[in-house]
């Protein structure tokens, strides 16, 4: 029903559309720190050189998955967090897959595209060789239940960390985890 694949570097104007719409959502105010305003006028050039780094897969990759007719239904960004190195949060102690820009259209959600999607993050992060991943984690807000809900059936846990929403103390952020089967 869906193909799921790395992003290419001729793929920076659905990439572009995909990133707008999500923060167009009406979650988006809890499920991303970007913020459509602050993107929406970004030149080409921008998406281009944003798109070409997910490409090559080294560092960041982004996953999409297209429908039978080709168009993006959903996307997942990866980001390669390497240990002694400082991420967005910490310095882990080992080599990371952060998940970040996770976005189901509204039309695909309850079909299960959300574990596929998240399943295929976890086989990209599995398969590095240089740095070799040893879990993969990512952060919810408290009031996006239904994405904490996808994320659990996709095998990610509580590790027990939380930190303000940023943007908003007043809310929390909880971080959920893989480790290396």
């Amino acid at each position: 029903m869906f193909k799921i694949r790395a992003v290419r570097k001729e793929d920076w104007a659905q990439a572009k559309e995909i990133r707008l719409a999500a923060l167009q959502d009406p979650l988006a105010k809890i499920a991303f720190i970007d913020q459509y305003e602050s993107l929406v006028h970004k030149p080409d050039d921008f998406w281009r050189q944003r798109v070409a780094v997910a490409a090559e897969g080294k560092t960041i990759g982004q996953l999409i998955a297209e429908d039978a007719q080709g168009r993006w239904q959903a996307t997942i960004t990866l980001i390669v967090e390497l240990p002694g190195v400082e991420s967005f949060e910490d310095i882990p102690e080992v080599a990371q897959t952060h998940i970040v820009g996770v976005f189901v259209r509204p039309e695909a959600r309850g079909t299960g595209l959300a574990s596929q999607l998240l399943q295929e993050a976890l086989n990209w992060s599995w398969q590095l060789v240089e740095p070799s991943v040893e879990r993969v984690h990512l952060w919810v807000h408290e009031n996006n239940v239904r994405a904490e809900s996808a994320y659990k059936r996709a095998g990610f846990i509580r590790t027990g960390r939380s930190c303000p929403f940023p943007g908003d103390s007043s809310f929390t952020e909880y971080e959920l985890e893989v480790t290396r089967p």
